[in-house]
C-alpha cells in the first residue's frame, strides 16, 4: 500500500487552490446554441407567415387604441422583410429593429466565441447606457410620430 500524499500535493487546504476544470465545448456552447435556435425558429415562423396578412398576429394595443406607433410598431413587417432579404423594406418597417438585429449578431458571436475559449459571458451594461438606450426608443418614438419623421413610420 503506498503512502498518502502530502497536504500540499494533492491541493488540500496547505495546497494552492485548484482551478475548476473546464466543463466540455458541448455543455459551454448549450446555452448560446438554445439561445440562437430559439430566435431562428422565431424568425423562420414570422419569415413563413406574413405579418402583412390580417387575423395572423395580434395589433399593437397602442396603436389601435391611440393611433401612436410604439419603438416596436412594423417590428415583425421588418424581420420578415430581412428573412426575406429585402433590406430596404426591413429598414422601411422598422430601421431600429434591424438595427437590433445587427446588435443581436455580435453579442451572439461574442457569446459563442467566449463559450467556445471557456470564458463566462458577463455582459453588463452601465445605467447611463440604459439611459442612452430610453432616450433612443423615447426620441425614435417621437419623430416616427411627426410629420417630418414619417420616413421611420411602418
Amino acid at each position: 500500500m503506498a503512502p498518502a500524499a502530502p497536504w500540499g500535493a494533492s491541493g488540500g487546504p496547505y495546497g494552492a487552490p485548484q482551478p475548476p476544470r473546464p466543463r466540455p465545448l458541448a455543455r459551454r456552447l448549450l446555452a448560446p446554441l438554445g439561445s440562437l435556435a430559439g430566435v431562428a425558429a422565431a424568425f423562420a415562423y414570422v419569415g413563413t407567415v406574413d405579418p402583412n396578412e390580417p387575423g395572423h398576429y395580434p395589433v399593437c394595443p397602442l396603436l389601435r387604441f391611440t393611433g401612436v406607433y410604439c419603438p416596436g410598431c412594423g417590428g415583425l413587417r421588418s424581420a420578415h422583410a430581412f428573412v426575406h432579404g429585402d433590406l430596404g423594406a426591413a429598414l422601411g418597417s422598422n430601421a431600429l429593429a434591424v438595427v437590433g438585429y445587427g446588435v443581436f449578431a455580435v453579442v451572439m458571436v461574442l457569446w459563442l466565441v467566449r463559450a467556445v475559449r471557456g470564458l463566462p459571458m458577463r455582459f453588463v451594461i452601465p445605467s447611463g447606457w440604459w439611459w442612452g438606450i430610453g432616450a433612443v426608443l423615447a426620441l425614435f418614438t417621437l419623430v416616427r410620430n411627426l410629420p417630418f419623421g414619417s420616413a421611420l413610420a411602418p
